[in-house]
Parts: C-alpha cells; sequence; structure tokens
C-alpha cells in the first residue's frame, strides 16, 4: 500500500504518527475548522497579526512573503501551519481536483523538522517552513510522478529533481503532487482529474500547469511550480488569477522533471504575488551540473531592488497586436494598467511586435510534436493504447514530422528570434496579454480528441506566449482586473534574456498601486 494517497483522513495521520502534544494542537486546529471552515494560523497571540487575509481567519490566502515573516518571527509554527493548510486541502480539493496525490505524512514529519530547526535559531530564508506543492511532472524521491500520464501512474523516482531539492534544500514543505494535462499538453487522459476553476467552475482552468494555477488560487499551498513549453505557466495563472514567472531558459533546471519539448521546456513558480514568485525563482534558479541546458549564471538577486519603482523606464505597448481579436474588457484592463505605471513615472513607448500567429503557431507545433515523439520514444507507439486521444494524436503528428521539416522550423523559429529579441532590447518591458481570456468549457471535452479540443486551441491566442518560448526569454503573468461576471483578467510582462528581477520589479511596482492581487475566489 502506497504511503501517500490523493484524498486522505487527518485523523489516522494524528493517530499514528504524532506525539500527544500534537495530538491535542492538531485536534484544537480541527475542531475551529469545522465550525469555521479556516483554521487559525497558530495557537499563538493571533492579536499581533497584520490586516488582510491573515487578520480575517484566511491565512490561506496569505502571502508566502506575510507567512514567512511570522515564521521567522515564531509567530506562526510551521507544523500549525501544514495541520492548517492539509485540513483546508481535505475540505475543499475534492471538488477542485488540484492535487494528484496528497503526501500529509512526509508533510507533517517536514514541519516537525522545520519547527525544531527555526526553534534552535538554524532560520534559512523565506522558504523555510513554507507548505508548497509541484506540478505532477517533477520527480519527487519516494512518491510517484505520473505527469498526467496513464503510461507513467506507477514510476516512482529514486531522486528529486533539482527544482524540488533545491527547495526542500530551502526549508519549503512538500504538500504533495498536483494535476495536469496528459505529459503537459492541451488534454486530459481519463485516468486523471481535470481541475476545477475556484472562480467559476464553468471556466477553463488553463494547461498545462492546472493544478498548480487552481491550488495557488483557492489557497491550498503558498507557492507551486509548473512548466511552460508554450504559456503554461502563464495560461493557468491567467484562468486562475494569479502570478506565474517563466524564466530564461536554462535559469532553472529541468534536471528530473519530465520533458515534452526539450528546447521549449522552461520550470517557474506560480504564487499569489510577484514577490513570492521573485523569492521562489531566487530558491530554485542558478546552474546545475545535471543540465547540459543549464546557464552558468549563480541564481539572481531578485529581491534587491524589487523596490525601486519604475520610474524611468520604458514600457513598449503594440495596440494592434495586444487588442486585435481580443475581450474588450481585457483590452481595457490592460491599457488601464500602462495608464497606472506611467502615472508612477514609466514612460510607454510604441512598438511592432514581429508576430505572424498563424506562422508562429504551426512553427510551435511541428517543433513540440516532434520533440514530444522523441521524449517519448520509451513508450510510444510501443504502448499508445495506454495514450489519451488528444496526446495520442500529438505524438503521432510528431512522428509524422521528418528532419527537413524540423530543421525548416527551427529556421523559422531561430528568424523570428532575432527579430523579436530586437524588439525586446529597445524596452525594459513590452506589455501584451498573457493568453487572451479565459473562455467556458464544458469539462467532458478536455478527455477527447484534437478536434474536441477545437475550442481551446482556437479561444485561446499562444501567439501571445510562444514568442518567449521560442526565444527563451522570460514573462510575467499577473492579474490585471476582472470582468463582469467575475473572471480574472490578465497582462504579461516580456523581457531579454535574464531580466526576471526587472520584470519582478515592474509587476511589484503595479500591485503596490492596485489590489487585484488580493482578491481571491470564494472557496
Amino acid at each position: 500500500m502506497r504511503r501517500e494517497s490523493r484524498r486522505f483522513r487527518l485523523t489516522s495521520v494524528q493517530s499514528k504518527h504524532f506525539s500527544d502534544l500534537t495530538k491535542r494542537r492538531f485536534l484544537k486546529l480541527a475542531s475551529v475548522a469545522a465550525l469555521s471552515g479556516v483554521v487559525p494560523a497558530c495557537s499563538r497571540d493571533n492579536n499581533a497579526l497584520p490586516s488582510g487575509p491573515i487578520a480575517k481567519g484566511e491565512l490561506h490566502y496569505a502571502t508566502l512573503g506575510d507567512v514567512a515573516r511570522k515564521i521567522k518571527a515564531r509567530e506562526i509554527s510551521p507544523l500549525d501551519l501544514v495541520h492548517s493548510m492539509l485540513s483546508r486541502i481535505e475540505a475543499v480539493d475534492s471538488s477542485l481536483k488540484s492535487f494528484a496525490t496528497v503526501t500529509p505524512e512526509r508533510a507533517l514529519a517536514a514541519a516537525e523538522k522545520a519547527e525544531q530547526e527555526i526553534a534552535s535559531g538554524n532560520y534559512r530564508g523565506p522558504m523555510h517552513g513554507i507548505p508548497i506543492a509541484v506540478k505532477d511532472l517533477f520527480y519527487t524521491k519516494g512518491i510517484r510522478t505520473m505527469g498526467g500520464l496513464a503510461v507513467f501512474k506507477d514510476f516512482t523516482p529514486d531522486y528529486d529533481g533539482t527544482a524540488v531539492s533545491r527547495l526542500k534544500s530551502a526549508g519549503a514543505i512538500l504538500l504533495g503532487k498536483l494535476n495536469l494535462t496528459e505529459g503537459a499538453m492541451a488534454g486530459y487522459h481519463r485516468d486523471f482529474d481535470v481541475p476545477v476553476n475556484p472562480w467559476d467552475p464553468a471556466y477553463w482552468s488553463g494547461a498545462s500547469s492546472s493544478g498548480s494555477g487552481v491550488a495557488v488560487a483557492a489557497g491550498l499551498c503558498f507557492a507551486a511550480l509548473g512548466t511552460d513549453t508554450g504559456g503554461s505557466i502563464r495560461f493557468p495563472s491567467m484562468a486562475n488569477g494569479i502570478v506565474g514567472l517563466k524564466p530564461t531558459y536554462g535559469r532553472v533546471s529541468r534536471y528530473g522533471v519530465h520533458p515534452l519539448g526539450e528546447t521549449l521546456d522552461h520550470v517557474g513558480p506560480m504564487t499569489r504575488s510577484v514577490t513570492d514568485a521573485a523569492i521562489v525563482l531566487e530558491a530554485i534558479a542558478g546552474h546545475d551540473i545535471n543540465d547540459p541546458t543549464s546557464l552558468k549564471h549563480s541564481a539572481p538577486d531578485m529581491l534587491g531592488h524589487l523596490n525601486n519603482g519604475v520610474a524611468g523606464m520604458r514600457i513598449g505597448y503594440d495596440r494592434a497586436f495586444a487588442s486585435e481579436g481580443l475581450n474588450a474588457g481585457l483590452v481595457t484592463a490592460i491599457e488601464d494598467a500602462l495608464i497606472v505605471l506611467e502615472n508612477l513615472g514609466a514612460a510607454i513607448v510604441d512598438v511592432k511586435m514581429p508576430v505572424d500567429p498563424a506562422t508562429i503557431g504551426d512553427t510551435w507545433f511541428a517543433i513540440c510534436s516532434r520533440e514530444a515523439f522523441n521524449a517519448h520514444a520509451k513508450t510510444f507507439p510501443s504502448r499508445a493504447d495506454e495514450y489519451g486521444t488528444h496526446f495520442r494524436e500529438f505524438l503521432e503528428i510528431g512522428a509524422s514530422i521528418t528532419d527537413d521539416q524540423y530543421a525548416a522550423a527551427t529556421e523559422v523559429r531561430n528568424t523570428f528570434n532575432k527579430q523579436f529579441k530586437s524588439v525586446l532590447a529597445s524596452t525594459d518591458t513590452v506589455i501584451c496579454p498573457a493568453g487572451g481570456f479565459t473562455l467556458p468549457l464544458p469539462p467532458d471535452i478536455m478527455y477527447g480528441s484534437t478536434a474536441d479540443l477545437q475550442p481551446i486551441f482556437e479561444g485561446v491566442q499562444m501567439h501571445f506566449t510562444i514568442p518567449a518560448n521560442f526565444a527563451g526569454t522570460p514573462a510575467l503573468t499577473l492579474p490585471c482586473g476582472f470582468s463582469e461576471n467575475g473572471i480574472p483578467y490578465a497582462m504579461q510582462l516580456l523581457g531579454p534574456l535574464l531580466s526576471e528581477a526587472r520584470l519582478c520589479r515592474i509587476g511589484h511596482a503595479y500591485e503596490k498601486a492596485t489590489d487585484w492581487h488580493d482578491r481571491h475566489p470564494t472557496v
């Protein structure tokens, strides 16, 4: 029997694995949760807590940075915090379906260790004692890593991926693994759940890091890791109203991550604030000898200039590119955001984006499908019947791409990259939509064929996301408003290579001047 479980009973964890003191603390927390639906942070003096989500009893919606400060000051116990989050997962995730695997015993053991370390003066930094979760594409030692693939449903790695290892070294506490689309493409295998958008279950929850987006938005973890091959951090961040940071290619090691597209895959954080994304990126970035595509650069200083504002910065905007065929409310929200940044001292400058949507989309599909076919060589086509309909069709397309066609697509990509990087070099950032507007979708189509999934491909705009994957440049997605029926709007900040700290500085300035990131779904 597996030690971890997709759904768990906290009473079994309590009765089997913890001291009488821990039992009493847990029972106290659980009784409060049963009455109010919210578990308090700890048994210490809650009058010292600041205004905002923590003071309102919504600890789960607090930012990672706020909770980190409380942990450091020993005003919040990591053990009580993990109990609180596990209780919330148990209470609400049966309907949201963000977790593929929950690991309560491991999380509580790690929390006990973190609490002891901090009490002894061994505080590691802002990730220490923070409950997080990772997309089920990341290898986790002794915990199944399925990637949304039935063909890997029994795969349990014997080591942690580098990003996971670095989070653990920083003191983060893993609550479990998060659901995603099959193989990190667009559709799902019927053996897996489709995560539900917490703002409105009728709407798409994004792809492919859908569980990561839902879990962060719904307050089931304080940060999550996602991957992005053509928008898979940015689409679910857009759909769920959170912050997503796709770093420079090679900035974060991909060692121990199921691949989709070798030259397109990126690893990055998904959080509820820009500061939190900066904290997580600093923890996971840096050279890794196990990943030949890993950059030689050390982890960036993400926080040193975060509060320096945007005065004097040049922000590029291509109105035709960023508005044609888009939801009018989203266009207005982004242009309102530009006014906010201009009022903060930035200069808005016109740019011309070199993007032809049809060409860039066709080129991406040719490259990604061929690379995905290569990545699945050990199991496809030999075990093709174990794949879901859409991903099997995608791999079949990849099998049909010849070497000459792949080379031609790569040449188109290289030509585009030169033009795109030239535009980025002329500004501090270019602002555009993060992938369009989240669309209503019947959940059943997510298990269908490529033809069934056409509403997704027609409704989302990958020409906003693909450029940063092609060029390997960073992109930051953050909320910038809501539709009349309460669905999040999002904008994307594009920057040149290695400009993550600058993008976060701009995003943070915008957050301080607005309150969109403080709004959370009612779960």
